[in-house]
């Protein structure tokens, strides 16, 4: 997710630290967070609410589709057009991120929502690795208002508006508020990645990056 593997002995620790998260917050809320029936980082330092708020009305959320596997996450504000590839659990019980090879490559949890369909999809991705940035170097960049898009396989593009980028640390992450859902009925879509800064005593980051995003629109 946001741990920047610095030398290969250390790649499999920073990412368990870093996906720890993901995984208290899964074994908390379970699978009705999303509706389920039964040093290379940008400056993202700050509170929850640091990163911004609307400057304008933001549209109304769109009627959920019906459920479809995603095949690409497009940000146009921040030139990213990324593969997704499905993720489960680690033996460990953790989100199993793309590996720091594939760092262009999205994760989506299969376990959850379908991105579109009502309810909150869980994407993940890393900030960077040992050598270069990864897709979600700028994600703390962006504001409300601007478009996510997730290419899916039955040929629609579901189009989501963002809503709120909060920067949340580690110390005050809520489980609820980053996986669950915030309008009941809406299609949502959660962006996370690793944020703050890198603390060597701890070998992890010290937040987490956390875009939320509803349904807006549908392209072909």
């Amino acid at each position: 997710m946001g741990e920047s593997a610095r030398s290969s002995g250390t790649g499999r620790l920073l990412t368990g630290v870093a996906w720890a998260m993901l995984l208290l917050g899964l074994w908390l809320w379970g699978r009705e967070v999303t509706d389920v029936p039964p040093g290379m980082s940008p400056p993202t330092t700050g509170d929850v609410a640091a990163v911004g708020r609307p400057a304008e009305p933001l549209p109304p959320p769109a009627r959920p589709l019906k459920p479809a596997l995603p095949q690409r996450v497009d940000i146009p504000d921040l030139g990213v057009q990324a593969p997704v590839v499905a993720r489960g659990l680690t033996a460990a019980g953790a989100i199993d991120p793309p590996p720091f090879e594939q760092a262009a490559v999205v994760g989506w949890y299969r376990g959850g929502v379908r991105p579109g369909a009502t309810g909150t999809a869980l994407m993940v991705g890393h900030v960077d690795t040992e050598t270069r940035p990864a897709v979600f170097y700028k994600l703390s960049t962006l504001t409300p208002g601007r478009t996510v898009r997730v290419v899916r396989d039955d040929g629609k593009v579901a189009e989501f508006t963002v809503e709120s980028v909060e920067v949340v640390p580690r110390d005050r992450f809520d489980a609820h508020r980053a996986y669950g859902v915030r309008h009941s009925g809406r299609a949502e879509l959660r962006l996370i990645t690793c944020g703050g800064t890198f603390d060597r005593a701890s070998r992890s980051y010290t937040a987490n990056v956390i875009v939320s995003a509803y349904l807006t629109g549908t392209a072909r």
